[in-house]
């Protein structure tokens, strides 16, 4: 099988690859597709986790080889820390379907945001607490909207 498509058809193949922690986004909407590249009967794709230690980069991983293996003879998935992860490269489509997950997104670079003050994914409220630095992965705590009372996940800022 001769390699037909093409860089942004590898682009399109990717998007249908979802984070195994949170059904649904993408592992392109989540910004951790750094590099792709096609030549000659070969796709290369470099990822960074979202969080040094992250569990899920090896079922990442051979997700994007299996989404890929259709499209080349060769797909070569390499994780990489060379430019590090941060949450400015969450889309804002990743960003919106984190908040209708009931996660609130990490702040953006530069943010004054404090992560303490999490922004509430249900009613929009500031008005919360951490309940704990350790939520479900490394790269998530748990948190508390005194507002409208919901318990709430939130990434933690890179």
């Amino acid at each position: 099988m001769a390699v037909s498509a093409t860089e942004s058809e590898v682009w399109e193949a990717l998007r249908e690859v979802e984070d195994p922690e949170i059904p649904g986004l993408s592992v392109v909407d989540l910004g951790i597709v750094d590099r792709v590249r096609v030549d000659e009967g070969e796709i290369e794709v470099d990822i960074t986790p979202t969080f040094t230690g992250c569990p899920a980069v090896e079922m990442m991983r051979r997700e994007i080889e299996l989404e890929l293996s259709r499209l080349a003879e060769r797909v070569r998935v390499r994780v990489t820390f060379e430019r590090a992860w941060t949450s400015d490269r969450i889309t804002k489509a990743g960003r919106e379907h984190l908040r209708r997950s009931g996660l609130t997104p990490p702040p953006r670079e530069g943010s004054i945001e404090l992560q303490v003050r999490a922004k509430c994914p249900y009613c929009g409220s500031h008005d919360t607490r951490i309940e704990n630095a350790f939520g479900p992965t490394l790269c998530r705590s748990i948190h508390y909207c005194n507002a409208c009372h919901q318990p709430f996940e939130a990434f933690k800022p890179v």
